[in-house]
């Protein structure tokens, strides 16, 4: 629109067109973020702990926390529905470990015993009370249990303030 006006100088619709071009670039550019984030294209093609990897490494560049995964699972291709929800699930944590806890450090591991597999997350921040209804109540953690539901699993956070934020949750493989 701003183009069409009429007795534009050169200089002027250089600018406008440079700032046309800047805004769309942006525009493009977090349409891409977003549909990465929606399934990031490594966890699609690679399965959840790669996933899980590009997830610590892009927290440890862009947000300065480190973070310390390891997995001892061989998770099956197969069940990339699940898997997603598990990915979304440390997702969720890690935003809070940043967000409202002020972590430095994050440590993430998986293993399995008799075919349960479970996660250990664990934040080195400013932690909450974990026992008041109050901290239960957001959408983060109301999106973490209908995750673990799905899962057919169970959760286990243990927070005291000033001493960091810790959950366990447990979940079933395919055999």
């Amino acid at each position: 629109h701003l183009l069409s006006a009429s007795n534009l100088s050169e200089a002027e619709t250089k600018e406008i067109t440079e700032n046309i071009i800047n805004l769309t670039g942006k525009a493009l550019e977090n349409s891409r973020k977003i549909a990465h984030n929606l399934l990031p294209p490594v966890f699609e093609k690679f399965g959840l702990n790669a996933g899980v990897e590009e997830l610590c490494e892009e927290f440890e560049s862009s947000k300065a926390v480190k973070v310390h995964y390891k997995n001892e699972i061989d998770f099956d291709e197969s069940e990339i529905d699940r898997h997603l929800h598990i990915f979304r699930i440390l997702q969720e944590l890690m935003n809070n470990s940043l967000r409202h806890g002020k972590a430095s450090e994050i440590w993430i591991s998986f293993n399995t015993v008799s075919n349960v597999a479970t996660c250990n997350y664990e934040d080195n921040g400013v932690g909450f009370d974990s026992k008041s209804v109050e901290n239960q109540k957001g959408m983060g953690m109301k999106n973490i249990d209908s995750r673990i539901s799905f899962l057919n699993g169970t959760i286990l956070i243990n927070s005291q303030i000033n001493k960091g934020f810790s959950v366990v949750f447990f979940f079933f493989l395919k055999i």
